[in-house]
């Protein structure tokens, strides 16, 4: 568990690894993302990592044992870091804030970190799994605290909560066609987002 301005916020740690695991997670995650940068996710495959990491193929397979699982270690690692932005990181996004501008920088911040790692989003699911069916317990419970310190005073402030987390969270940001964040268009579809979320949290908070 982590503490921001006194709530407690589940924090997943990572379980322990022996040194030599430890270093070959960290080669395959380096070398996946390189893989992707030159030849896009699509290309990364479970006997291509190996090769180009330069190890067996069964560390791979042992690792992440499908090829889905490559691009779920790589979000999560980057999960890792957002959150760590959120917990302890400079206001807005971070604590100490106004709690409707923490919610407004929380989920342009959310927004941008999913186009951001759009396809890896979208690699993580793999065949099985067609559609996100969970909101993360984080954003869910951040939301309701920032709610309730705004004063958002609403009778059923779960649901609000859920429809808000979903509006980040939820299969449409994963299945629109988007631009890279790099490019003009893409830079537009972010604004236009980020944009769309502020505008969202204001007249539920500020009405």
């Amino acid at each position: 568990m982590a503490t921001v301005d006194g709530d407690l916020i589940p924090l997943e740690r990572p379980r322990a690894e022996r040194a030599d695991a430890a270093r070959n997670r960290r080669l395959l995650l380096e070398t996946a993302r390189r893989m992707i940068d030159e030849a896009g996710a699509e290309n990364v495959t479970m006997d291509g990592l190996a090769e180009q990491a330069g190890v067996g193929k069964g560390t791979v397979y042992r690792r992440f044992r499908t090829r889905a699982g490559i691009f779920v270690a790589l979000l999560d690692a980057e999960e890792r870091g957002f959150q760590q932005r959120v917990l302890s990181g400079p206001p807005p996004l971070g604590p100490g804030g106004d709690p409707v501008d923490r919610l407004i920088a929380y989920g342009q911040g959310r927004i941008t970190f999913l186009l951001e790692n759009h396809a890896v989003a979208r690699a993580a699911m793999g065949q099985n799994r067609p559609v996100p069916v969970a909101v993360p317990g984080l954003t869910r419970l951040h939301i309701r605290v920032l709610l309730d310190r705004a004063g958002v005073g609403a009778d059923h402030l779960d649901a609000l909560t859920l429809q808000l987390a979903a509006a980040l969270e939820g299969p449409v940001l994963l299945y629109l066609t988007v631009p890279d964040p790099g490019e003009a268009e893409g830079e537009r579809s972010l604004r236009a987002l980020a944009e769309g979320w502020r505008v969202l949290v204001t007249r539920v908070c500020r009405t």
